[in-house]
């Protein structure tokens, strides 16, 4: 039987239509307080540590040297046979010693050629990446003592020379940090001994920046700046990768990668510029622990570029600055997971 609803019924329904109406309008719904965000201790830093990296085994580093109260970007760690640790300020092109009982020095004074990357040759020559003001890049090599400057790649080669890394034959792998994220134009690329020949191994590439090479000489490792890559290329020799040998490994969040160093096991230790931190990866690319600077929830020391192991320890040393934070330029100790390769096996 169909007909008319009951008039009690019709009635109920437009009170019910009626309230939502003034619930929206401002009546009971809108006394309920919606749900708000809000920042905690994991949110409310300025470079927060991505949700997929904070349950890994984490340590704090400890000052271990105040280079300048100025923020002069640092860069290119690396050790000589003497145990002295060699860097550089980038900005000035300077290359600097500081011995083992931390006097510091000047190596290669002020220059044009923006000095950053080092690597030390098994002769004992300090081989030195220059980005030459993103523009006209080079790689020069000096004596210990700063003598006797040599043109090892030359600035009409075309290269913003970032980084390098030394094999065990003599050779040497350097990154060319030119291009943007979406217009890749550098790359990583293989010297030979005899610094004769230069050949392409991973290109197009956006801010190829560090490069790294395993303890057997196999697997080459290459960030990538301008896409937050690091890319992983198993070598067949020293410049062709093998069948299915060129990986991303790992896509990073927030700022950008920097420069790397492996230790003896293989693991490979990443620095994040612009986030204060080290992240450390097993030989084959999944992360495994990090080591975080002092200050960086606040903002401070947040400009970590390099790293280096001190030979036959596991002593981890990080070059960072703090830009205009106002807590200058500083290098700081933590450990690493193992120890560092033998001296010029390779850098």
């Amino acid at each position: 039987m169909t007909g008319k609803p009951p008039r009690s019924r019709v009635l109920a329904r437009t009170l019910l239509v009626l309230a939502c109406l003034m619930g929206t309008a401002g009546g009971t719904l809108a006394d309920e307080a919606p749900g708000a965000l809000g920042y905690d201790a994991r949110t409310r830093g300025p470079v927060p540590i991505p949700p997929g990296e904070r349950d890994l085994q984490s340590v704090v580093a400890q000052p271990w040297f105040k280079v300048s109260d100025a923020g002069i970007p640092l860069e290119g760690p690396a050790f000589d046979r003497a145990g002295d640790l060699l860097f550089t300020d980038a900005g000035a092109g300077r290359v600097l010693r500081l011995t083992p009982d931390r006097r510091l020095a000047t190596v290669v004074p002020a220059n044009a050629l923006n000095l950053g990357g080092l690597a030390i040759h098994r002769d004992g020559r300090i081989f030195a990446a220059g980005t030459g003001g993103f523009r006209r890049g080079s790689i020069v090599s000096v004596r210990p003592d700063g003598s006797d400057l040599r043109t090892v790649i030359a600035p009409d080669a075309g290269h913003v020379v970032n980084d390098l890394v030394f094999d065990a034959q003599g050779g040497f792998y350097f990154t060319d940090f030119r291009g943007t994220s979406t217009d890749p134009k550098g790359g990583a690329y293989y010297v030979t001994p005899d610094l004769g020949t230069v050949t392409a191994v991973l290109p197009n590439l956006a801010m190829a920046n560090g490069v790294a090479l395993s303890p057997d000489g196999k697997t080459l490792w290459i960030t990538e700046f301008g896409r937050n890559l690091l890319h992983r290329v198993d070598l067949a020799d020293a410049t062709t990768p093998t069948p299915l040998g060129t990986t991303v490994a790992y896509h990073f969040t927030g700022p950008a990668p920097d420069s790397m160093r492996v230790d003896s096991d293989g693991n490979l230790y990443v620095a994040l510029y612009g986030q204060g931190r080290i992240l450390a990866f097993n030989r084959n690319g999944i992360p495994i622990g990090q080591v975080l600077l002092p200050g960086r929830d606040d903002g401070h020391n947040l400009n970590s570029t390099s790293m280096a192991l001190r030979p036959g320890t596991d002593d981890l040393l990080i070059v960072t600055n703090d830009g205009a934070g106002g807590q200058g330029s500083t290098i700081f100790h933590s450990r690493a997971f193992a120890k560092a390769l033998p001296l010029f096996s390779h850098r």
